[in-house]
């Protein structure tokens, strides 16, 4: 995301449309990011709530207080940066009513492109707004918590977890929360039934290539799953089902947390992007971490857009590479190292 957002945050705060909380002031940040600057006048220590591991990381480099998901209540404040997705944005804003003390003050802010007006008007139906401003390409709107959580009630009921093809659980915000990825369904269906040995699923979101790969190759003595995502990971526990093999799970920023363990196969759908823009250079950075993660011999499964060019990352890293299927969007590669 970009920093105006989270400029936008604080700026009620600046022309004092809200009050700046005490220095001893109890004060939840959900969605926090790096970059955040709190105006001057704000002593307050904010406790940060961040799932993404490179954000994580980078926050608790800089010395803030944070967690991959909240905890506790009686929350004096809270800030809630939005993001693109609609229920993670309302249920971000759920969790605020329920921690956050009855009259305690919740920011909500985030930028006109990601649909933070409609925000508003949703949140506006159901609890009472003390105030909007836009600023820095963005809108914050403002509320004190009600005196009782019957809005979030109404926020997580609009918002349930989803069932995909009636065993996968997942939840808003999530990569491809309410259906199984395509790339990764043209993944499943190119893999060898009869893989074996130690197996890794590095960027596995809620676990399909995992649970499936688990269901489909009995020879397989331990599968590890590393996700960037908190709570995808946390759903993909909950996903693999009942398996032989023994399971182990890594809240992991693969572009730059090494791997410790060395697989005989990896599979692999890796993002490329970040925001709106593909972004060629992390798919290439996952491509390198799977080469390095592999023993001699080992090999490479994965899934990407058709349009990126991964090739020569193949090429440069691993002994051999061959397209092994396509589609309309996508392609497969095995690699060997």
């Amino acid at each position: 995301m970009a920093a105006e957002p989270l400029k936008t945050l604080f700026h009620p705060y600046e022309v004092d449309a809200v009050a700046l909380p005490r220095k001893d002031a109890r004060v939840l940040f959900l969605g926090a990011e790096p970059g955040f600057r709190p105006p001057e006048g704000f002593t307050a220590a904010p406790h940060l709530v961040q799932g993404f591991r490179p954000h994580f990381r980078a926050l608790q480099a800089s010395g803030f207080n944070v967690t991959p998901q909240a905890e506790g209540a009686g929350f004096d404040a809270a800030l809630v940066l939005a993001g693109r997705h609609r229920g993670q944005n309302e249920l971000r804003i759920a969790e605020a009513i329920e921690r956050v003390s009855p009259g305690g003050s919740i920011i909500v802010a985030g930028g006109k492109e990601d649909g933070i007006a409609s925000l508003r008007k949703r949140i506006d139906e159901l609890v009472l707004l003390d105030g909007h401003l836009p600023k820095h390409h963005g809108i914050a709107f403002w509320f004190a918590r009600p005196a009782d959580t019957g809005a979030a009630s109404a926020l997580r009921a609009a918002n349930p977890d989803f069932v995909v093809e009636g065993r996968y659980h997942t939840a808003p915000g999530m990569f491809s929360f309410d259906k199984v990825d395509v790339g990764s369904k043209l993944l499943v269906d190119n893999l060898p039934y009869d893989l074996r040995g130690s197996i890794a699923d590095f960027c596995a979101g809620w676990g399909y290539v995992a649970a499936e790969v688990a269901a489909r190759s009995s020879g397989i003595s331990s599968l590890d799953l590393f996700e960037a995502d908190f709570a995808s990971l946390e759903a993909a526990k909950g996903n693999i089902g009942n398996t032989a093999a023994e399971t182990h799970f890594f809240w992991t920023d693969l572009l730059s947390e090494p791997v410790e363990r060395r697989y005989d196969v990896i599979v692999m759908n890796p993002p490329f992007h970040r925001s709106r823009a593909a972004e060629p250079e992390i798919g290439a950075g996952m491509i390198h971490a799977a080469a390095k993660a592999l023993k001699p011999g080992g090999k490479l499964f994965m899934v990407a857009n058709r349009q990126l060019p991964y090739e020569p990352v193949l090429a440069k890293a691993f002994s051999s590479h061959a397209e092994i299927a396509r589609d309309g969007m996508f392609k497969v590669f095995s690699a060997r190292r």
